[in-house]
């Protein structure tokens, strides 16, 4: 028996294996042939018409340009049916069918593939329609249409050679637009429009409606592997191998004069979601007239006065469809004589603020459930409500504007427009002055802190979604962008160049962190609300359905605050050597570093004391009732001291100025700075290690040098005493960093209890308090049991587990082949922006499932960057994890990320 590769619109449920299953339907059908088929079933007025499934597509690509066997066969015959319902017939002289050939995916592709119009258009059938309409312009005006559509889709020729014609005709007849060209203008532009054809294909325009319907019919298969295509699925994430379907549509006109019209719309408004139909019609026009931009649209309300019944009519349509497919409908619709046809429907694009309007709406009109609300918004929706966007019109300027510089890693969402500056200082003076900055730098270090605090965005040619500048950027959500190669900066001349094009210090960039672009210039930029009323209601559904617990990272309490104001529960996250950079405590801690007598060191961390303990109050005031994770210092000593580089440089530098000093003076001054310059660059040289993220720092810091633990548990719970005696609910989780084996976190949580106890005993205030540690080593996941035994909760630190599970470094990496390695399908996905399931998945797995078998109630949660990633956190919710814990900003995304992972698993059980 021959397979069916042909459907009518009213024989869908003939198509047994799909009976009932929407998605199968759409898969077979495309979005578009299905929705005229459920249309059809439910009433609404379509044209008659058939789809050609996209297995007929799929078929017709892999045998290199061949019809499946029986698909035109079948075509013919489903076209006779259209006939028989028209009462038209096909190619005919005196009652001629016209029909369009329409591409439509299983997803939606808005554009990128390939309708063509007016099909059965020839100089004898168009002398029949002259006849029946008595409206010769209008006849003429949708054969141009045709051969033009069948030029440039079917055989590509340039639309613009078509174009200029019908510029040179308006020009002729002095009509300000296509509507007002005369019949004989047409005319004339139909000889033009097939002498263009002949000269561009050696064969005349086809005078044969069949030959027109099997080549387009073709053309729109070809379309599924044009390069637009193939683009927009790889930016949508769609598969390659789903094929469209040709939707053969009986033409209905809007172009057959005042009381005909065509229009998109959309049942509500997609920029904000509001619950009024939103979009544009043209009177006299064919549907392309619409999108295409040639003629100034008409907003839709203007129709109830022009056509009132048909807008009446088209109301009560969208008002059925929205409620049919419980989804706000973007519609396609054309007025032919006063009657209204319904060409196309398909869910409709929205902004993220329009999304989540439409799905609280929604729910509380009854046509979705609060579950569905929720699962409507995608947490990438999510983040961009969230980040300022840049407005796509000027966006699309700037890119035809030749001032698009460049694309890198977009390792934090958001835009952001200022001034360059090329370092830190700068940047935070110029921030004071009022400026807007974006700080430009070849990478960052934990000494520019300040200057990305005071920078709108931040720019580097170096660096991985991971770096420094990615981590401090989503901490404080800072728009970025890392790792762009093309950046040319030159400190010397500070400018940075980019291809020839010369960017000085002081000069306008916008910086695009959610797509990774690069702008010269300031372009303009829409700012989102947190406190949008609709929004705080889907969080707070939300909240109902996730098991998981969403914490923050937090060092400051005014980013404590924003968590909690974003719906943070906790901190799972408290990075103390943040707090070492400040200027005012920066020159104690290198003392602390430069010293060999054990008690300059005491006296240099008893005078950074003071500052922890006021840092770690204003944390637990703010958090009161909630619990905040302060993780010991974990990065290596160098960090904390100049750059040997830079300090062999400078002392280059004082030795050139010796030699030309004019004073006694002068040389003792540069003598004193030189032998300073050489103590620090001698400590930095002893401190130096090939490999500082294996090396010493975390728990070996800690055991190794452990007046810096003293210190730091000292200041923890002298500002828990302190607030708890203001009547403050302290909740403090003291976290040991880069544990390997048992014995560490044993000598460790002894020399805490020790000194915590000696406090409280001080302040006579007793604090209820947790002990843990991170798990970020391999050996650590896999000894799990053993570590329990000393430790209350777990927190994973996947950044350094994902890095010693692969063996790689994910700055290095992901400046170099790791890029290579997604884009040739080597890695399924970025492993330091998705949890790597199989691997690291695993070991966390095991740390779990070993840390609870020794304490049931261990608490186990997650602090890395991966903490915000939507993939990740439905992995940690899989795995049991008490809580993910990101950066403020992405907390509403990981509210929402928890409870779809909840939700998504109860409707798979």
């Amino acid at each position: 028996m021959t397979k069916k590769w042909v459907y009518l619109f009213d024989e869908v449920e003939q198509a047994e294996q799909y009976a009932g299953d929407w998605d199968g339907v759409r898969g077979l059908l495309g979005g578009k042939g299905g929705n005229l088929a459920e249309m059809v079933r439910i009433g609404v007025p379509v044209p008659p018409g058939f789809t050609v499934t996209t297995e007929a597509c799929n078929t017709y690509l892999e045998a290199n340009g061949i019809f499946p066997e029986g698909m035109w066969e079948q075509e013919l015959e489903a076209l006779k049916v259209v006939e028989s319902r028209t009462g038209k017939v096909f190619g005919d002289a005196k009652r001629p069918l016209l029909v369009s050939c329409r591409s439509g995916a299983k997803f939606s592709m808005p554009g990128m593939m390939d309708t063509v119009l007016n099909i059965g258009l020839t100089d004898e059938t168009a002398l029949g329609m002259i006849a029946l309409t008595g409206d010769e312009r209008f006849v003429y005006d949708s054969y141009r249409r045709l051969i033009q559509m069948f030029g440039s889709v079917v055989v590509g020729i340039s639309d613009e050679m078509f174009e200029e014609v019908i510029d040179a005709a308006r020009k002729k007849e002095r009509a300000e637009s296509d509507a007002e060209i005369s019949a004989n203008g047409w005319k004339e532009v139909i000889r033009e429009f097939k002498k263009i054809y002949r000269l561009k294909t050696g064969i005349d325009f086809p005078n044969d409606p069949y030959v027109q319907l099997k080549l387009a019919t073709e053309a729109v298969f070809k379309s599924w592997n044009g390069k637009r295509a193939m683009d927009y699925r790889k930016a949508a994430n769609i598969s390659h191998d789903l094929g469209t379907a040709v939707s053969i549509v009986t033409m209905v006109f809007g172009n057959m004069g005042d009381d005909s019209a065509t229009g998109v719309a959309m049942t509500r408004n997609g920029s904000t979601g509001e619950k009024h139909i939103e979009g544009d019609y043209l009177t006299n026009a064919q549907g392309e007239d619409v999108v295409a931009g040639i003629r100034m649209t008409k907003e839709i309300s203007q129709l109830r006065t022009e056509m009132p019944a048909a807008y009446a009519e088209f109301e009560e349509v969208a008002r059925n469809l929205e409620k049919h497919y419980r989804e706000m409908q973007d519609v396609e619709f054309t007025i032919e004589k006063g009657k209204l046809w319904m060409l196309q429907t398909r869910d409709g694009k929205r902004t993220a603020q329009a999304a989540v309007r439409i799905a609280v709406d929604m729910a509380d009109e009854g046509l979705i459930s609060k579950e569905e609300a929720v699962l409507r918004v995608s947490p990438e929706q999510m983040d961009f409500f969230l980040h300022p966007q840049f407005d796509r019109r000027a966006k699309a300027t700037a890119r035809s504007n030749g001032d698009m510089l460049a694309n890198g890693l977009n390792v934090s969402p958001g835009a952001a427009c200022g001034v360059v500056a090329l370092d830190a200082d700068l940047a935070e003076l110029w921030s004071k002055e009022g400026k807007d900055v974006i700080m430009v730098r070849p990478e960052t270090k934990p000494d520019d802190v300040h200057g990305m605090l005071a920078a709108e965005g931040i720019l580097t040619s170096r660096g991985g979604r991971t770096s420094h500048a990615a981590l401090v950027a989503r901490q404080f959500g800072k728009p970025a962008v890392v790792g762009v190669s093309a950046l040319e900066i030159d400190m010397n001349k500070r400018q940075v160049q980019v291809r020839d094009k010369v960017i000085h210090e002081g000069d306008w960039l916008s910086v695009d962190g959610t797509n990774g672009d690069v702008f010269l210039g300031k372009l303009a930029t829409i700012v989102p609300d947190i406190r949008d009323p609709w929004l705080i209601r889907l969080l707070s559904w939300a909240d109902q359905f996730r098991k998981l617990g969403v914490w923050a990272n937090a060092d400051y309490p005014v980013d404590a605050q924003r968590a909690l104001d974003y719906g943070a529960e906790g901190i799972g996250l408290c990075r103390s050597e943040h707090m070492f950079f400040e200027p005012g405590r920066l020159p104690h801690v290198q003392k602390m570093i430069m010293t060999d007598l054990p008690i300059e060191r005491r006296e240099a961390l008893n005078a950074v004391l003071p500052f922890q303990r006021e840092d770690f109050a204003g944390l637990f005031r703010v958090m009161d009732g909630r619990p905040v994770i302060i993780r010991l210092l974990d990065p290596p000593l160098h960090e904390f001291l100049p750059n040997h580089v830079d300090l062999r440089r400078e002392l280059s530098d004082i030795k050139i100025r010796l030699q030309h000093a004019d004073s006694l003076q002068k040389v003792d001054e540069l003598l004193d700075q030189f032998k300073k310059k050489e103590s620090l660059l001698k400590r930095a040289d002893s401190l130096h290690e090939a490999n500082p993220m294996l090396g010493m720092r975390g728990v070996r810091l800690g055991i190794i040098v452990p007046e810096i633990t003293t210190m730091q548990v000292r200041a923890i719970f002298e500002a828990a005493c302190l607030v708890a005696k203001e009547g403050v609910d302290v909740r403090p989780e003291v976290m040991i960093p880069l544990t390997t084996h048992v014995n560490e976190l044993k000598i460790q949580r002894e020399n805490l209890e020790n000194e915590a106890k000696s406090v409280m005993d001080e302040k006579g205030v007793a604090i209820d308090y947790k002990f843990g540690t991170m798990i970020e080593l391999p050996r650590a996941a896999l000894t799990a049991n053993e570590i329990a035994e000393y430790a209350e909760f777990f927190s994973f630190g996947t950044n350094d587990l994902t890095q010693t599970t692969y063996g790689i470094s994910r700055d290095d990496a992901e400046s170099g082949f790791l890029i290579d390695y997604i884009e040739k399908g080597v890695l399924p996905d970025n492993p330091f922006a998705t949890i790597d399931r199989n691997g690291v998945g695993q070991l966390m797995e095991i740390g779990i499932s070993k840390g609870r078998e020794i304490r049931p109630d261990l608490e186990c949660g997650i602090c890395g960057e991966h903490g915000g990633d939507p993939a990740s956190i439905a992995l940690c919710h899989a795995l049991g994890l008490s809580y993910v814990s990101c950066s403020p900003f992405r907390v509403p995304i990981a509210r929402l990320a928890a409870a779809h992972a909840a939700l998504k698993e109860r409707m798979d059980s």
